[in-house]
This record gives structure tokens, sequence and C-alpha cells, in this order.
């Protein structure tokens, strides 16, 4: 009797911890997520390459040097540290429609009319109305009919500075992009992570959604809006644990 209870003391345990945590945001806006992280010291705190590996001043004060600080230095995103800017532009429609028939009609029927008399003295014994000259029919009939259809249209235009967290050995990196605005009690949230080649950043060091592999848009906020618009605890578990 006392581990049937666990699961449901534990459950409430949850549940009440959750209120406390909600309870003492009354009245307050929602904080925005800790960014000195020590990934990200690790990350913005390095010298950049061109200063780790400085050549003589005279080479550096020239207008012809690869370095990126250079007239014609390429100041495309490439390295750990490095930001880019993240394009995100989604324009899709789908439309699928489907239908399905199907009919069956059959029907069976036997019977023993004259057999040395047998049928009707069987007769005799048998139910009013009953007759062997009858004696097996069936009939049997089936439809099956079946329709359905999807329809979805999103739209989504958005831009994220998105900073590169790892340069893998082949030489694509990853990056991770994060960005939070509050207005008023509502804050939005968009964050955007994938594997990019530096081959496909642009003059102007930006990159669409499109050429980002694994790519993760998350796009949403917290809030009292937010909040308001999903169901209560109480009800979400109740839709998780009752059957019907």
């Amino acid at each position: 009797m006392h581990h049937a209870l666990f699961p449901l003391a534990l459950i409430l345990s949850l549940l009440t911890l959750s209120a406390c945590d909600r309870l003492a945001q009354v009245g307050k806006a929602p904080a925005f997520t800790p960014l000195e992280t020590p990934q990200h010291n690790a990350i913005y705190t390095r010298p950049p390459p061109w200063e780790r590996h400085a050549g003589e001043p005279a080479q550096q004060a020239s207008l012809w040097t690869g370095s990126r600080k250079s007239l014609f230095g390429d100041r495309r995103a490439g390295h750990r540290g490095d930001i880019l800017t993240v394009v995100i532009e989604i324009n899709d429609k789908a439309e699928i429609s489907n239908s399905t028939g199907r009919s069956r009609d059959g029907s069976e029927s036997m019977g023993i009319p004259q057999m040395l008399g047998l049928p009707q003295r069987i007769d005799r014994h048998l139910p009013s109305g009953a007759s062997m000259a009858d004696a097996i029919s069936a009939t049997g009939s089936s439809s099956y009919k079946g329709q359905g259809s999807v329809q979805r249209n999103e739209k989504l235009t958005l831009r994220v500075a998105a900073t590169v967290v790892e340069e893998l050995p082949n030489g694509v990196l990853r990056i991770e992009g994060s960005q939070e605005v509050r207005v008023n009690f509502e804050l939005r949230d968009l964050v955007v992570t994938g594997y990019v080649r530096p081959e496909d950043v642009t003059r102007t060091n930006e990159i669409t959604y499109d050429k980002i592999a694994g790519a993760r848009i998350a796009y949403g906020g917290r809030g009292q809006i937010t909040d308001v618009q999903q169901p209560r605890y109480g009800q979400q578990v109740t839709d998780i644990v009752l059957p019907f």
C-alpha cells in the first residue's frame, strides 16, 4: 500500500515545488538568461587568431596583407569566437489530401429440394416456415470509406547574431546564437544552433538558415501572456493520466 502511494506523493511534491517557484515570480518580469557562462568567457576572452600570430609591424600596416584588418581582408567568420548573422526566412506551405473507398457485396444460397423424400420428412420436424429447400442461405456486405487532409502554412522572418563555438577537424563550424527581448512582462526568446561551412558565409558575413546543417531554431517566449495561453499543470497531468 505504501509503495502504491509513493508515486502520488512524489508527483504532489513536484507540483508543490513548481507552484512555489511560480508564486515567487508573481509581480516580477521574467529574468534574462545569464550570458556570463564559463564557455562564454573561454570563447570571448581568447585573443583572435590574427592577434595570436601577428607579424612584423610594417607588414600589419600594409593595405595589401592578408590580415582581416586590411582593406581587402576577409572579414567573414571562420574561427572560434567569431560572430556572423543568421538570416531566417521560412515560408513553407504544404497541402496533402487523400481519399479511400471500398465496397463489397456477396450472397450464397443452397437447397435440397428432392433427395428420396428425405427433405419432406425432415420438414415435418423443422420449425414453422423452415424448409430443406432453402437449407443454407447466406448474404453479406461490407463498405469502407476514408478521407484525410493536411494543410500547413508557416512564415517566419528573423535575423540573429550567432557565435562560432567550435571548429571541427574538417573545417565545419558549429554556431550558437541566442537573442532575448523583453517588453513589459513578456520575454521573447530566439535560439539558433547548427553546423555551417565557411564557404557558405557570404561576403557580408551572413548565412541563411537553409545552409545550416542540423539546424535547431526555437522561437518562443515566456511571461504573463505565454503563461495564460498554456493549460494549468493539473489539466496537463489529468490529460496524461486519464484514459478517456
